[in-house]
C-alpha cells in the first residue's frame, strides 16, 4: 500500500491493494482459479521448499485472500493472517496449531454455544482437552495450568453473556509461562483491538460484522507476530521440534528470513493444506466488500443498539437487559478499557413472563429476523437456549450466560424510529398472548 494510515476507515479500503497489476482495477479482482503457472523448475521447488513465498494452489492461498489477509491484519496491526472457510475452522485451526493429543487449553466459560460443542467435544474426541474456567477472574487461567497447558481462548464480547473479557489480565499471566493467548474478536472489530493488550492471537467469523451482510460465511486467524515461541519450546514443542509433514522444518527457524510469522505460516501449510477448509475467492471478495464499510457500520450498530438498551431498560414487560453500558464495577471497567468507540450491537433481554413470553415476542416480530447469525446490516433476534446453544447441558448453558428466558438482538442499520417500533409491538403482543393463555 502506498499510503501509511493507522486509521481503520482508510485501512479497511486501501490496506494490501491499490489496484490490479494487470488490467489497473481498482476493486479486488476474484482470481476464480485452482492452480498458478511456475515460472520454472526451480521456481516450483522453492516455493514448495518456502525458499520464497508465492501461489501454489488455492486450498493454500489466493490472490483474492491474499488482499483480505493483508487488510485485516493491517486493521489489527498484526504480522500475517490466514482466511480459512468458516470461523469454526479458524477457532479449530487456532488450537491444532498449537495442541495435539494429549495437551490441553484453557477457555473462558462465556462462549457461542458452537464454539463450547468444539472445544468440548469435537476436540476431546481428538485428544485435546479444553479446561473451561470462569473468567471474571483471571487467576482461573493460571489456575488450570499444567506443563501441557498449549493456549488460553476467550471472547472480546462474549456472545450471548455480553461481558468482556480480561484481555490484558489474562495475556500477562500465560506470557510468563509461554502460554498466548488466543482471543476471538467477531463481535468487536474496530472497537478493539486485542494485540494492544498483549493478545497472540486473534480469530474471527468474517460471517458476522466484517461480511456484514449475510451472504458468505469465511473465517481468519491474525497472527500478532509479538509472541516469542522459540523462547519457549518444551511449552511450545509443535513449533519448535522438527515437523514430519514438512520435511522436519522447526518452524521458528524456518520463517525467520520471512519475519514473525512462524504460527500463521504453520497453520497454512500444514493444517489448511491438509484439512482443506479453505475461503472462496468469491466468499474473499464478498467480505472484502463488506470491511470497505465496516468502520461506518460499527458505528451505528453501536449507536442504534445504545438506544435498544436504553428503551428495554424502561420496558415494564423486561425484566433485565443485558448490555455492558448497563454494567457495574469490574465488568464496566473492562468493557470501558477494551471497547473504544461503543459497546457492541448486541443487546440481551430476559421478559418477566420467562420461557413463553420470549417464545410469543420472537413470533411477534416483523422488522427483526429470525436466524441463527449476528453481525448482519439488518436487525437479528434469536433465543439461545434452543437454539445456539441447545446442545449445552442446563448447566453449560448458565456458565455461558444464557438462561431458558434470554433473547439475543443483534441490533442493525435500519432507523432506529423503525427497529424500536418493532420492539415495541413485539414486547405488547408477547404480553397478551402470557395475559390470555393465563
Amino acid at each position: 500500500m502506498t499510503i501509511e494510515s493507522k486509521n481503520p476507515a482508510t485501512l479497511a479500503l486501501h490496506a494490501g491493494f491499490r489496484q490490479d497489476p494487470t488490467t489497473g482495477a481498482v476493486a479486488v479482482p476474484i482470481y476464480q482459479t485452482t492452480s498458478y503457472q511456475f515460472d520454472s523448475p526451480e521456481h516450483a521447488a522453492n516455493l514448495f521448499a518456502l525458499k520464497e513465498l508465492g501461489n501454489i494452489y488455492t486450498r493454500i492461498m489466493n490472490p483474492t485472500n491474499n488482499v483480505l489477509e493483508q487488510r485485516i491484519a493491517a486493521l489489527e496491526g498484526g504480522a500475517a493472517a490466514l482466511a480459512v472457510a468458516s470461523g469454526q475452522a479458524a477457532s479449530a485451526l487456532a488450537i491444532q496449531n498449537v495442541a495435539q493429543v494429549g495437551d490441553n487449553v484453557v477457555s473462558s466459560t462465556d462462549l457461542y454455544g458452537g464454539t463450547w460443542n468444539l472445544f468440548a467435544n469435537t476436540l476431546k474426541q481428538q485428544g485435546i482437552e479444553v479446561r473451561f474456567v470462569d473468567p471474571a477472574d483471571p487467576e482461573n487461567f493460571r489456575r488450570a495450568t499444567d506443563g501441557k497447558t498449549r493456549a488460553y481462548y476467550a471472547e472480546t464480547l462474549p456472545n450471548p453473556k455480553l461481558t468482556v473479557f480480561p484481555i490484558r489480565e489474562v495475556a500477562d499471566i500465560g506470557r510468563e509461562v509461554g502460554i498466548p493467548l488466543i482471543m476471538d474478536n467477531t463481535a468487536a472489530p474496530i472497537l478493539c483491538r486485542p494485540f494492544d493488550h498483549g493478545a497472540a492471537v486473534i480469530v474471527y467469523s468474517t460471517t458476522k460484522y466484517i461480511g456484514g451482510h449475510g451472504t458468505s460465511i469465511g473465517g481468519l486467524i491474525v497472527d500478532g507476530g509479538n509472541f516469542d515461541w522459540e523462547a519457549y519450546p518444551e511449552r511450545q514443542p509443535l513449533l519448535n521440534q522438527p515437523d514430519p509433514s514438512y520435511h522436519g522444518a522447526v518452524w521458528t527457524q524456518a520463517v525467520k528470513p520471512l519475519g514473525p510469522i512462524a504460527y500463521i505460516l504453520k497453520a497454512r501449510v500444514t493444517l489448511l493444506r491438509d484439512l482443506g477448509p479453505a475461503l472462496s475467492p468469491f466468499n474473499a471478495f464478498q467480505t472484502i466488500q463488506g470491511l470497505e464499510t465496516l468502520p461506518l457500520r460499527i458505528r451505528e450498530h453501536c449507536r442504534n443498539a445504545d438506544a435498544v438498551t436504553e428503551y428495554l431498560n424502561r420496558h415494564d414487560q423486561v425484566a433485565r437487559v443485558i448490555h455492558p453500558s448497563l454494567q457495574a464495577g469490574v465488568d464496566r471497567v473492562r468493557a470501558d478499557t477494551y471497547l473504544q468507540g461503543g459497546y457492541g450491537g448486541l443487546v440481551g433481554l430476559e421478559l418477566k413472563g420467562g420461557l413463553e413470553a420470549g417464545r410469543h415476542f420472537i413470533e411477534a416480530l416483523e422488522l427483526f429476523y429470525h436466524v441463527a447469525n449476528i453481525g448482519d446490516a439488518r436487525s437479528l433476534a434469536i433465543h439461545p437456549a434452543t437454539t445456539t446453544h441447545s446442545q449445552l447441558s442446563l448447566e453449560e448453558q448458565l456458565a455461558s450466560g444464557v438462561s431458558e428466558g434470554y433473547v439475543r438482538l443483534s441490533v442493525g442499520i435500519e432507523h432506529i424510529d423503525d427497529i424500536i417500533a418493532d420492539l415495541a409491538q413485539a414486547l405488547d403482543r408477547a404480553a397478551a398472548a402470557v395475559k390470555a393463555a393465563a
